[in-house]
């Protein structure tokens, strides 16, 4: 059978962690779904956790798109880091490309595949499959409507796209980034309801015994954790490492870092190092911009928790508890080994 453990859950509850032990008992390795896990250069702010001096080792490419291959935590194979640029608008459609071919390559060496992260949106649209999979995104128009109020957004859709909006529940009426992208899908396909064939699907490919477990501690245990996760980044040298992908070339428009959380907080600090005639940052400025980036990943973290709660399949353990990993080895283990 061709098992699929998923370890998921919001940010900062230990889920690569207990993704490596759990590799290390039942013969498995860690493939990522984080959504910005993807991005080569971008590794203290995405937490890789990458031990020094990490190796990546090569193994395929994807349409010479996407180069594929793992790091090596702790003798375990780590998949789905570095494979796209920051420049590159790396996407859900390339995530199950990218993904299944590993998750494929694993299942093929007799090994279990253990999907890791916090992207839900990128779980299940591996697991489950998405209708509009195959629409790619439409970077002109999406810019073209960025600024948009709600409700402008609800009529140009509703011109084009009547029932597509009644079926809309509220919280996705009210949310510019899915009225925008449901504007996108209208465009591209008529009616909406059609079934578009996953073009990354590979033949025979079928997830028939998935194991769903979810990580999850009370607000206050986990903002704790965020905040100290934090601090420990900014030590870790998040600073050079934005310095580094500047100097490369990257910057906040044209990359990941003008979208990704622990690093778009930044950019006022480098702005201020441009402008600034004496080239320093006040003290000041850098305190605000760590108290942003952490009040940013709690709301995150709340964001995620929200997405999660929907799935019914999650097994979920409460980090906070003193016997929690003792409980998910056993629930793991019943499973694994049953035939």
């Amino acid at each position: 059978m061709n098992k699929l453990l998923i370890i998921c859950g919001p940010t900062a509850t230990g889920k690569t962690q207990l993704g490596i032990n759990l590799a290390k008992k039942f013969n498995g390795e860690i493939v990522s779904a984080d959504s910005r896990q993807v991005y080569k250069g971008m590794d203290i702010g995405t937490g890789k956790d990458l031990p020094k001096f990490s190796i990546f080792n090569f193994q395929f490419s994807i349409k010479n798109k996407f180069r594929i291959g793992y790091y090596k935590m702790v003798g375990i194979k780590v998949w789905l880091y570095d494979v796209a640029e920051p420049d590159y608008r790396f996407n859900v459609a390339d995530y199950v490309e990218c993904a299944t071919q590993v998750i494929q390559d694993i299942w093929q060496r007799k090994k279990l595949p253990i999907l890791v992260g916090g992207t839900g949106f990128y779980i299940k649209a591996l697991i489950d499959g998405i209708e509009t999979l195959g629409v790619s995104p439409d970077w002109e128009l999406r810019e073209k409507l960025r600024n948009l109020e709600i409700e402008k957004l609800r009529e140009i859709l509703k011109e084009i796209a009547p029932e597509r909006l009644k079926e809309m529940n509220e919280s996705d009426r009210n949310n510019s980034r899915r009225l925008i992208r449901a504007i996108e899908i209208a465009r591209e396909i008529p009616n909406s309801k059609i079934q578009i064939p996953n073009k990354f699907q590979i033949p025979n490919f079928k997830f028939e015994n998935v194991l769903f477990v979810g990580l999850m501690a009370p607000y206050k245990v986990l903002y704790e954790r965020i905040d100290r996760r934090v601090e420990e980044r900014v030590k870790q040298g998040i600073i050079e490492e934005i310095q580094k992908l500047i100097e490369k070339g990257y910057n906040w428009e044209n990359s990941a870092l003008g979208a990704t959380i622990g690093y778009r907080e930044w950019k006022p600090y480098f702005m201020n190092f441009i402008n600034s005639k004496s080239g320093t940052q006040s003290l000041k400025l850098r305190e605000e911009i760590i108290k942003r980036w952490k009040y940013n990943e709690h709301g995150y973290a709340r964001r995620q928790i929200t997405w999660f709660k929907k799935e019914k399949r999650i097994k979920w353990f409460e980090i906070s508890q003193p016997d929690w990993p003792v409980e998910v080895v056993n629930f793991v283990k019943n499973w694994y080994y049953k035939d």
